[in-house]
């Protein structure tokens, strides 16, 4: 399937995992954008255009996370450690360098797993509402790991999903965007898995791993992370209380917190303008 053409134009980088495709648009100071599961780079092809024309350089990866169509070698680690080190393998693939990350729900843990390990091709960081500490994943999709280890499961779990009448319910579309994602979009989203059987050995993999000791430890880390970091939550959220941003902040030497109202996870999909606004503001204080 394509993806927007607002993203910009796709590309394929071999990793020592296997090949990610990307979409590139803007030049300039890269920013790099990093989704969750069953999501993928449509994610951000709403902030992609306008942070573009502000003079940035925005890649945006398709992360084995799902929602992905080229799978990775069969022997690839891609456990949420494999995964943020793949992250990290892509920002030194392209040589980015001064980095800004923009991450999302399951790719803010593997964002923060990543800045644990191998952050020093990072400028600064703005992580929307993402899991984090014990919220890995968060309460209502805590049965996940339990079931990409049934066989068979996933691929049903992705038929299920693609009916059209329960994507505003709460384990699906309902607590991550206020608003409904059009119907392409979440196609993008769930086709891949129900599609492919190596996308779903893949998530398998990320799934089968998911534990909150991984972010726990990450964000014991992160107290010696000193770039600067913004916490962009949802006043509303629902998954993702916005205490854990304030929590979050108490532990980055760095951080604060900035509540936007009329938003779920998914911020990139309800108020892509302040989206945009925020990271062009973080931004200009670090060029200052």
């Amino acid at each position: 399937m394509t993806r927007s053409a607002d993203l910009g134009k796709e590309h394929v980088v071999t990793l020592t995992r296997g090949e990610v495709r990307y979409f590139e648009r803007g030049s300039g100071r890269p920013i790099v954008f990093v989704h969750g599961v069953l999501t993928n780079a449509d994610l951000w092809r709403a902030v992609v255009p306008d942070l573009a024309a502000a003079g940035f350089r925005c890649l945006a990866p398709d992360l084995p996370l799902g929602a992905h169509e080229h799978p990775l070698r069969a022997d690839a680690d891609l456990s949420p450690v494999g995964n943020a080190e793949l992250i990290a393998d892509f920002l030194a693939a392209l040589d980015l360098r001064d980095v800004i990350l923009v991450a999302c729900d399951t790719g803010g843990a593997l964002t923060q797993i990543m800045l644990s390990r191998r952050p020093e091709r990072v400028d600064r960081v703005v992580l929307l509402p993402s899991d984090c500490f014990e919220y890995f994943f968060p309460p209502i999709f805590r049965a996940l790991p339990y079931v990409a280890r049934v066989p068979g499961a996933l691929r049903v779990m992705a038929a299920l999903l693609r009916v059209r009448a329960g994507h505003r319910l709460p384990f699906v579309f309902g607590w991550v965007t206020k608003r409904p994602v059009p119907p392409d979009i979440i196609e993008s989203y769930l086709w891949p898995v129900g599609a492919s059987a190596g996308v779903r050995r893949d998530l398998r993999k990320l799934l089968r791993e998911v534990h909150p000791r991984h972010t726990l430890a990450a964000a014991e880390a992160l107290r010696r992370f000193g770039r600067p970091v913004l916490l962009l939550w949802g006043a509303e959220d629902k998954l993702f209380p916005p205490e854990l941003a304030h929590r979050l902040a108490g532990v980055l030497p760095d951080a604060r917190v900035v509540e936007v109202a009329d938003t779920y996870t998914f911020m990139s999909e309800d108020r892509p303008a302040e989206v945009v606004a925020h990271v062009i503001e973080f931004a200009g204080v670090m060029a200052d």
